[in-house]
């Protein structure tokens, strides 16, 4: 009988054998996954790269270029780096919070030398804004609320971001095609009108992607505004410094809030400021009550955290604290990082000018009302695809232009393009 199964067994085992080699191969499990729509800023980004015609202009990507369309390297963040090699850090995990010392430096460079919510903070470091953003998402998803207000428009990562935390995002009144400037009746209203206690997202400075800033005295009848509708605020900070060359100054909102009564949350980068894109460095800080509200706060920030990326990565938030920790090299940074804005804020003023002296009909004070690394340029779709189609110039769909890839060797040809495009 043994025998007889034995043999049962190989002859089923020679037969599994011909089925599989006379068989076309297994199914893939991922064979049912329909291919998902290109990135629109990396989809642009390689249809530049294609583009083999000498005057071709990238203006899609966010991401700093000095006057020679080469990244740029803050001379501070390299002797920053010098300084963390001499140490010989070990590779030990950073923990769930982060660099301590890191924390506690990001938040007054947020919130001032001179508030008083640093006992009463639960901070963590993030992975740059975006992961700040995820985490925020998740926190208020978990623990009561089921929506967020978001301007519109917004930076477009935010939208998934927001939605895959398990939020439904609504839209508030933000920018005027109009007037290419700020809708602040609109976004009143719509502050106004949302139910008691809703999530509101806010750029804390140079708004992405429109430029467009409230003034002062907007961002304080705002601030009374949804105090008194008892909304939850978040600032999304990415440009602290890099916006007007001032980083007092590019925190003036969020200072305006907390000294309101606001209990707000706050993420930071430091990707365009300090130039640190591939560090993925940033902070997320949550404003509360008193010091035991802030303990509770920080256990559940832990808790969403160690199951989605356990720990942040060290190196950036190493070369952040030598920056911001030493007065000397402080200094240097605010002075490399106005020179990033004040070009910036020259090819503003150039590219006005020049579209001006040519006779454009259009209004284009705009373009320097404006702020921060993008420009809501105003061209239409149709005409973003003719400077792509005849000028090889490329910038997204919505007619934003990152003003960062404009330099002197390509505006002339830039505003002779547009020129061409707004007047045919």
């Amino acid at each position: 009988l043994a025998a007889a199964r034995l043999g049962r067994v190989a002859a089923a085992r020679a037969a599994a054998k011909r089925s599989v080699s006379s068989c076309a191969p297994a199914l893939s499990p991922w064979a049912h996954l329909p291919m998902g729509p290109p990135d629109p800023i990396l989809g642009l980004s390689e249809a530049f790269q294609k583009d083999t015609d000498a005057k071709k202009i990238n203006l899609g990507v966010g991401a700093y270029r000095g006057d020679d369309s080469k990244p740029y390297v803050l001379p501070s963040v390299r002797e920053a780096e010098r300084r963390v090699l001499l140490k010989e850090y070990n590779k030990e995990y950073a923990g769930i919070v982060g660099v301590k010392e890191f924390n506690d430096l990001a938040v007054k460079f947020a919130y001032g030398e001179g508030s008083d919510v640093y006992d009463r903070l639960a901070t963590v470091q993030s992975l740059s804004g975006t992961g700040a953003c995820r985490v925020v998402g998740q926190l208020l998803a978990r623990f009561g609320w089921s929506s967020i207000y978001l301007p519109n428009p917004t930076w477009g990562n935010h939208i998934p971001i927001m939605a895959d935390a398990g939020l439904e995002v609504k839209k508030y009144r933000y920018y005027k095609p109009e007037t290419c400037g700020l809708d602040f009746e609109g976004l009143c209203e719509d502050v106004e009108a949302a139910p008691e206690n809703s999530a509101f997202l806010l750029h804390a400075c140079a708004h992405n992607p429109t430029g467009v800033d409230p003034t002062p005295e907007q961002w304080a009848e705002l601030s009374q505004l949804m105090k008194a509708k008892k909304h939850t605020i978040f600032f999304d900070c990415a440009y602290q410094g890099f916006a007007s060359g001032d980083a007092e100054k590019d925190a003036w909102a969020l200072r305006k809030f907390v000294e309101d009564g606001h209990n707000i949350i706050l993420a930071q980068s430091f990707a365009k400021n300090f130039g640190l894109y591939g560090e993925r460095i940033g902070c997320l800080s949550v404003v509360c009550a008193d010091a035991e509200e802030a303990e509770k706060t920080l256990s559940q920030l832990k808790i969403l955290i160690r199951p989605m990326y356990s720990n942040p990565p060290v190196n950036g938030a190493r070369l952040v604290t030598e920056v911001l920790k030493d007065s000397t090299l402080t200094a240097q940074w605010t002075g490399e990082c106005k020179g990033m804005a004040d070009r910036i804020m020259s090819m503003r003023e150039q590219l006005r000018g020049k579209l001006e002296g040519m006779g454009n009909p259009r209004n284009w004070e705009h373009v320097t009302n404006q702020i921060g690394m993008f420009c809501f340029s105003g061209l239409s779709e149709e005409e973003v695809l003719k400077l792509r189609s005849d000028h090889h110039i490329y910038l997204t769909n919505n007619g934003r232009i990152s003003m960062a890839g404009v330099t002197s060797g390509n505006i002339d040809h830039l505003a002779e393009s547009i020129h061409k495009v707004t007047t045919a």
